[in-house]
């Protein structure tokens, strides 16, 4: 790994010297995420291999350049996963852009994201220094949880080399169950069952049907499959539909990418999980309880942020062909300024890929 990382600062200490720009490459799977790419490559993908994995302790430290399914392999032999069911698009994609992109799957309400499963980082920053944060346990450094910082950060802190992630044992049973219902009906229930002792792992709704999924100690789910009823779906079925939710490659993103070709946006949006239907036109996917809100529309970005914003949420343009109005929902003056604080202590020549989160940081 040392040869890896003594190209890597030799390429950022060039950039920054001439005031160049780095855009950092793993897989390429998220490249349509966020805003426009721009600057020299800076490929991460020799930096790969598993450092180690202790599947007593539950931890493992990974490089960056990693394929995110060699990983899950290595996990799924001794019976554990990454319990916040990262996507994978396709097979190319890596752990270090799992980490920069932060996107979590149909478990993040349940077993929470990608930030709270870091527990260190090794980092080279844009001044060319390599730093480890954290290790095998939490840790505040500088005043800043850099590792779980790093999530969701697009890059524009610095070259993750290094990750050490929690991991969880794989649920005994699951079970998925679905239910005929519209979408104000759909979300009193997720509320309703979301304050009960219910082993919900995951949950969807989509043109009026609500489905969700149940996992942990076999008794706890068959408990709530009574206690629930609905139509049980078979297993490899329920299997299926569950990863295709998890890579967005289901019939709802199938759907939005056939109208994304018309003009129209996928727009992510994260709200209150007690928020009414957002009264939009247009297709949408409800996820994790409520809290996550897919919409397929034609509406302006003004109108469907300030739709989130009255439902306690903020919106992400996840797919689309007009940027003009950036990726990510404007940032508050006070939260603006933590993030100017971030990068100007860890890029302040802003190396790493300018513009990505927005235009001007």
């Amino acid at each position: 790994m040392e040869a890896q990382l003594a190209r890597l600062v030799d390429q950022i200490q060039t950039a920054r010297a001439s005031k160049g720009a780095l855009r950092i490459v793993g897989g390429g799977t998220k490249d349509f995420y966020g805003n426009l790419l721009h600057g020299e490559w800076l490929d991460v993908k020799p930096l790969a291999g598993i450092s180690n994995y202790e599947p007593s302790e539950l931890v493992v430290t990974v490089r960056a350049g990693t394929l995110l399914e060699e990983l899950e392999a290595a996990l799924a032999e001794q019976g554990q996963h990454l319990a916040f069911e990262p996507p994978r698009y396709v097979a190319r994609g890596t752990v270090g852009g799992m980490v920069a992109a932060g996107l979590a799957g149909p478990a993040r309400a349940a077993a929470g994201g990608v930030r709270d499963h870091v527990l260190g980082a090794t980092l080279a920053n844009g001044k060319g220094q390599v730093l480890t944060f954290g290790g095998q346990v939490m840790k505040n450094v500088a005043g800043y949880d850099v590792s779980r910082a790093l999530a969701g950060s697009m890059g524009t802190l610095g070259v993750i080399c290094e990750v050490s992630l929690k991991v969880l044992p794989i649920a005994v049973a699951t079970a998925t169950i679905r239910f005929e219902c519209d979408q104000p009906a759909a979300l009193k229930r997720l509320n309703a069952w979301g304050g009960e002792p219910l082993p919900i792992s995951a949950s969807a709704w989509w043109s009026g049907m609500l489905v969700l999924r149940l996992s942990g100690a076999r008794a706890a789910v068959e408990s709530a499959q009574r206690q629930l009823g609905g139509d049980v779906i078979d297993a490899p079925l329920a299997a299926a539909f569950w990863r295709g939710l998890r890579d967005h490659g289901d019939e709802f993103f199938a759907t939005a990418a056939r109208a994304e070709d018309k003009g129209a946006a996928l727009w992510r949006l994260s709200v209150a999980s007690t928020a009414p239907p957002v009264a939009l036109q247009g297709e949408q996917l409800i996820e994790w309880g409520g809290a996550q809100r897919w919409l397929c529309s034609n509406a302006s970005a003004t109108l469907v942020r300030d739709a989130a914003a009255q439902a306690g949420g903020h919106a992400t343009l996840f797919r689309g062909k007009d940027k003009s109005a950036g990726a990510f929902h404007p940032l508050t003056p006070a939260v603006e300024k933590i993030h100017r604080a971030l990068r100007d202590s860890f890029d302040p020549d802003r190396v790493f890929n300018r513009g990505r989160l927005y235009a001007d940081l």
